[in-house]
């Protein structure tokens, strides 16, 4: 089973119509429609890319199969949600997406680094997530610096003592973390 197919079996254990969620990287928009579609016209998601292009497919993602969906999108890295998140937003996230690496049919050499997203899932974690909510956090080791960030998240988990699923391959590492 494809991992980023696990991770949307598990999250939907945790959104509801109404809820919020967040997509730390929204990349070409697969899972800021997924999350859309879960929590309906009456939730909201917000996402984050530094790159314009993922915004643009992104949007047109959207349109085409979430048109009516509660959408924000932000031109800004992951580590800057604290800046462009609303304030009821704070320990109301039912989930926070974290799909690392570099964007599918983008530039290479323009990928997630370990420090923005360590400081991304601190915040994620300490700010924003709810009580019970899910955060998704899917590690790629094979690009530059890819190793480095897998590794880090890791440690970063163990700091947060908190209870985590994680799929161990050669290939990609998905961890699955409940507050």
């Amino acid at each position: 089973m494809r991992l980023t197919k696990l991770a949307k079996e598990q999250l939907c254990k945790f959104l509801q119509p109404g809820d919020s969620a967040i997509d730390a990287t929204v990349g070409n928009g697969q899972d800021t429609v997924f999350l859309a579609i879960q929590v309906g016209l009456s939730g909201q998601i917000h996402g984050f890319d530094i790159q314009n292009d993922a915004l643009i497919n992104a949007r047109q993602l959207i349109e085409k199969q979430a048109p009516e969906s509660n959408v924000e999108l932000y031109l800004a890295g992951h580590e800057k949600m604290d800046k462009h998140l609303p304030d009821n937003m704070r320990s109301n996230s039912a989930a926070a997406v974290f799909n690392l690496g570099y964007l599918p049919g983008g530039n290479k050499s323009v990928t997630t680094r370990t420090n923005t997203t360590l400081m991304a899932l601190d915040l994620a974690w300490a700010k924003y997530l709810k009580p019970r909510g899910m955060l998704s956090i899917l590690c790629y080791p094979g690009h530059p610096g890819g190793q480095e960030e897998t590794e880090a998240v890791g440690d970063w988990l163990i700091k947060i003592n908190a209870k985590v699923i994680t799929t161990r391959s050669l290939g990609p590492v998905l961890h699955l973390v409940q507050k």
